[in-house]
């Protein structure tokens, strides 16, 4: 197939360089626009981002030209890596403008009319769409990804639907990577933990329901959750130990299969950055963790391990993944992707 180009806004961030990076060999996106603050505007990409990824900067992105974030000048497809700040008006302009907008922003994840995918478990949500532009008068959309924590939680619960979600509690331990760059203080979180990151566990418990609910994500989720947000010295990757209340009494086996057995349309479409598994079930009984087991999948796969039941609640289980990948630049770029397989919306 012909390429489809694709703008980037946010692109000299850290979210941004992640989109830049990971779409360097895409089979089917082609960066060719990169947007950012006024302060950038005019610059050669190689100098307006101080890239802070292990990998090389791609040299396709070297020699753009930095421009100014404002609908028309760049791609129908943007992927939005602006800082909450000010990602809601000027996203909302760009999908006026006619563009598509993949959101990794909090500020329309909410939006009853805004689809919060993960596509391996909420796909059918992208039909609320059609309502969106209708309501909206937009001739373009918004596609909003979760919260960096809640699609890992997401993925640990979707494959316990089965068995009827009742209630959960989620204690996270989230990488310094999850604040930006320069990110939390050194003499703040080494050799310690920091017990708060400012409206995270609202997110994560609000977004949740929304992601597992009904009626294209109109409809939240019944389960009650509570959530415990700190923030640890690890760079990327964000642990979470996850106790659940089920409906059904379920075995441990019938509960491990249901982990291992779990895909969703991504795996069934094969799409191109789609992980084979989507849940890595562990075994032994000091996994996941984040220095080995973060890049699974290409960053794409949440590791579940200590898996067993719980003398609170049902069962209890550690579930892993990779913030600024699969939490951040790598979930758009699995919904673009599941857009254009689906609606063939973005050519």
């Amino acid at each position: 197939m012909t390429k489809i180009d694709v703008g980037v806004l946010g692109a000299t961030g850290m979210v941004g360089q992640q989109f830049v990076a990971r779409l360097e060999h895409h089979p089917w996106f082609n960066v060719a626009w990169v947007a950012a603050s006024e302060r950038s505007e005019g610059k050669r990409y190689d100098l307006a981002s101080a890239w802070r990824l292990p990998t090389p900067m791609p040299e396709a992105v070297r020699g753009l030209i930095v421009d100014v974030c404002e609908p028309g000048r760049g791609p129908t497809v943007v992927f939005s890596a602006l800082d909450a700040g000010v990602a809601g008006d000027v996203e909302e302009a760009f999908a006026r403008a006619g563009h598509i907008v993949l959101s990794n922003a909090r500020n329309h994840r909410m939006d009853p009319l805004v689809p919060l995918l993960v596509p391996e478990i909420n796909a059918d949500h992208l039909s609320v769409l059609a309502v969106q532009r209708k309501v909206k008068g937009w001739s373009g959309a918004i596609v909003a990804n979760p919260n960096c924590s809640t699609v890992v939680l997401a993925m640990a619960l979707a494959p316990l639907r089965r068995f009827g979600l009742v209630s959960a509690v989620v204690s996270t331990m989230q990488a310094v990577s999850g604040a930006g760059y320069p990110g939390v203080p050194s003499y703040d979180i080494l050799g310690n933990l920091v017990p708060f990151i400012g409206g995270e566990e609202e997110k994560i418990e609000s977004e949740i329901l929304k992601i597992l609910g009904t009626d294209e994500g109109r409809t939240n989720h019944s389960m009650a959750i509570s959530a415990h947000a700190n923030r640890v010295p690890v760079i990327d990757g964000h642990t979470m130990t996850v106790s659940v209340r089920l409906e059904a009494k379920a075995q441990l086996d019938d509960v491990r299969e249901a982990f291992r057995t779990f895909a969703g349309r991504p795996q069934e479409l094969k799409l191109p950055t789609a992980p084979m598994p989507a849940i890595l079930l562990r075994d032994e009984p000091d996994r996941p963790q984040p220095r080995l087991d973060a890049e699974r999948g290409g960053g794409m796969a949440v590791s579940i391990g200590r898996l067993r039941p719980c003398p609170v609640m049902s069962y209890r289980l550690v579930a892993l993944g990779h913030n600024t990948v699969r939490g951040a630049a790598g979930a758009s770029i699995l919904n673009a992707e599941l857009m254009q397989a689906e609606l063939q919306c973005l050519s």
